[in-house]
């Protein structure tokens, strides 16, 4: 009997450009055509959210996190296996027009600690994320703010952000505006709840962190929030919020002049879904497209089980594991029409 699996035609057809290459007649691997244009040459979405590179950074592997340089020529994205014991940071960079296949970033290969959660600055000179790499060999496991620096071309070693902003308790998911403010996310010990905080940075000098108010911390649970560079609003995965579509949703609240956050908003479900893996999202530096997270499967094994069809639909995108999708930024304005302060 034939067997056969169902995968979108965009994975295939990637797949085969990128990632699985047929073999030539004498059995040695067939050369692979290289991936070019904006965004791997991937269409670019409307208001309907796509898929974002089957086959490539979008695979069977839980994918999340998404950063992309502002000239459009690296992308920095966050990849779990093993149940989440290895999570580490993705880089690919075009070169000559010509994409490169995915790999570790230099900095995070060692498979003792974890590291996500990448975000780069307005101007992409910096890069920050999350690692559990002790910046105090008194403190283990604990997750903290790193950046690494643009020199000549390359990325410098990364630090630790220390203080205040990196904490003895856990720090995740950096997200900065122009003027260098930085969101996050910060573990309260004493409330046992995660809150969104920022610190202002004055002078090359972080502040004191603030935590943001109730427009903002919102829900049973709020983490891994995205600041709009020019600070006018942020999105927000929630978790328990009354009108939620299932688990975890994407909300958005829009700030005004005054430091006034408006009522927080569902993003609807053109973004958010039944399935309860969605708080991870970002927006380009041009504002254009929003890339987040989900899962969201599709399709499955038709025909009899054997381990050709089990192994094909573990490799394929869309199979339970989050993936990451992207979508135009117009859902925003729209939002914002309604917005109530």
């Amino acid at each position: 009997m034939k067997r056969m699996i169902r995968i979108t035609t965009g994975c295939i057809a990637l797949c085969s450009l990128f990632v699985l290459p047929s073999c030539q007649g004498n059995g040695q691997p067939a050369k692979v055509p290289p991936v070019q244009g904006d965004y791997f040459g991937q269409l670019a979405p409307g208001d309907t959210a796509r898929l974002f590179a089957p086959g490539i950074i979008s695979t069977g592997m839980n994918d999340r996190d998404f950063a992309i340089t502002p000239d459009g020529n690296e992308i920095f994205f966050c990849r779990d296996a093993g149940n989440f014991r290895y999570s580490t940071i993705f880089h690919t960079q075009r070169t000559g027009g010509v994409w490169s296949v995915p790999e570790v970033f230099e900095y995070c290969t060692n498979p003792g600690f974890k590291y996500i959660e990448p975000h780069l600055s307005h101007d992409g000179q910096k890069l920050y994320f999350i690692s559990t790499m002790p910046a105090d060999s008194a403190l283990k496991e604990n997750e903290d703010i790193w950046v690494c620096t643009r020199k000549d071309g390359r990325w410098s070693e990364p630090r630790n952000l220390g203080e205040p902003v990196n904490t003895s308790r856990r720090e995740f998911y950096p997200s900065v505006t122009i003027d260098g403010t930085i969101y996050y996310t910060h573990l309260d010990t004493v409330a046992g709840e995660e809150f969104i905080c920022r610190s202002r940075l004055v002078d090359g000098i972080y502040q004191a962190p603030e935590k943001l108010g109730e427009n903002v911390n919102i829900g049973r649970a709020r983490y891994n929030a995205f600041i709009a560079a020019d600070e006018s609003y942020i999105i927000i995965p929630a978790y328990g919020m009354p009108d939620s579509f299932g688990a975890t949703d994407y909300y958005i609240s829009f700030r005004d002049s005054l430091d006034n956050w408006s009522r927080p908003m569902n993003m609807g479900p053109q973004i958010n879904t039944p399935n309860p893996r969605e708080w991870s999202a970002s927006v380009t530096t041009d504002g254009r497209y929003i890339f987040f997270m989900s899962d969201r499967p599709a399709g499955g094994i038709t025909g009899q089980l054997s381990q050709e069809s089990l192994q094909t639909f573990h490799n394929t995108p869309q199979n339970g594991n989050t993936d990451i999708y992207w979508i135009s930024s117009a859902i925003i304005d729209e939002l914002r029409k309604k917005a109530i302060f």
